[in-house]
Parts: C-alpha cells; sequence; structure tokens
C-alpha cells in the first residue's frame, strides 16, 4: 500500500512538473517576441523630439541665416523675448544710428528692448534687398528696412538700414553685431529728388 501511495506521489509530481515546465516555456516562447517589439518600441518612443522650429528642408549657410533674420525681426515685432534671445549672443554688440556708445550684452539689449517695446502698438518692420555672406563659421548680412508703430499713441514711420556680424554656434547661426541706423527724411518742402545747385566755375 505504501509503494501504492508512493508512485502515485512521484508520477503526479512527475506529471505536474512536465505541465509546470512546458508552460513556462511556451510562456517564455510568447513573451520573447512581445517584449522584443515592446523594447524595439520603447527605442523608437526615446527618440529625441525634433525641434519643431528647424525646417524640414536642408538649406544651406546662406538660407539658414535668411531664414534666422526673418525670425528674429517676427520675434522682435511680436515682442517673443525666447525666440529673440535665440537669435543674439550672450555678448551680442549693438550700435544704434543715435550718438550713443555701443550696447554690450544680451541682458543691456533687453533692457532697453523692453523699454522701447512698451510704447509701441501694431508694429510692423518689413525688410528689403538683403545681401548674405557666408564665410567658413561667420557671415555677415545688410538689408534695408520700412518700419511703422505707434508709439506714445502717434503713428511712426521710419527707414533705415541694419548690418549684421553672424557666427555659427552649436550648429545655430546667432548675431554678434548688429549695426542698425536710420534714415534722415527729407525736409517736408524739399523734394527727396531734388539736385543741388551746379558749381560755376570761378
Amino acid at each position: 500500500m505504501k509503494n501504492h501511495s508512493r508512485d502515485y506521489f512521484a508520477q503526479t509530481f512527475w506529471r505536474n512538473g512536465v505541465l509546470l515546465l512546458t508552460g513556462a516555456v511556451l510562456l517564455l516562447a510568447c513573451a520573447s517576441p512581445a517584449a522584443a517589439q515592446k523594447d524595439k518600441k520603447k527605442k523608437n518612443d526615446q527618440t529625441p523630439p525634433s525641434d519643431s522650429t528647424a525646417p524640414l528642408i536642408p538649406m544651406s549657410d546662406e538660407q539658414q541665416v535668411d531664414y534666422m533674420i526673418s525670425e528674429m525681426l517676427g520675434a522682435w515685432q511680436l515682442g517673443d523675448i525666447e525666440k529673440l534671445h535665440k537669435d543674439y549672443a550672450e555678448d551680442i554688440v549693438m550700435v544704434s544710428g543715435a550718438y550713443a556708445p555701443p550696447l554690450i550684452g544680451w541682458t543691456n539689449y533687453l533692457a532697453l528692448y523692453k523699454q522701447q517695446k512698451a510704447r509701441m502698438q501694431q508694429v510692423r518692420m518689413d525688410r528689403s534687398n538683403t545681401f548674405i555672406k557666408v564665410a567658413g563659421n561667420f557671415g555677415w548680412a545688410c538689408y534695408q528696412w520700412d518700419f511703422a508703430a505707434v508709439v506714445d499713441g502717434e503713428l511712426i514711420s521710419a527707414l533705415g538700414q541694419t548690418t549684421l556680424v553672424l557666427e555659427k554656434q552649436n550648429n545655430h547661426w546667432v548675431i554678434v553685431h548688429n549695426h542698425t541706423s536710420m534714415v534722415p527724411s527729407a525736409p517736408a518742402n524739399t523734394p527727396a529728388t531734388a539736385q543741388p545747385p551746379p558749381i560755376k566755375p570761378s
């Protein structure tokens, strides 16, 4: 009787062990492809998010500079300080048309920009006749601009020119020097095309 019980117990133990082992093998076989697919999906999910401001089409350095100038002027008009800062170097040097010392550094420029922006509404700045030159990690650009805005409640318009010196830092073009000057407007009673009188021979 004891032998029969022992045999029955041994057979049951082995049968359950074989079933358990078979179940484990099947579970692992099914889990491996799922785990691999999950790992693959996880790797795909871990790809760094693309910069939404980066253009989708590869551009030449000249095109990148042109794009950056448009972005900077748009940010300047809208008051988007974060985008504006992205396009200016920390050690930016600003030279204005006013007879004043150069403004050095982003922090100093930002303080002046905020003062000016607080006085302006309905700002419009159009750019034309842009020339861009790139040599290695440096470049320069010049363009004419046409400005209009309501400043202190009065409609103001002006024409001027800007020259930029640019540097490629961390694969992104930034402005390191900005020289802007306003073209003086002609007196109202003098036609803009008037020529000076000819010089008489002595």
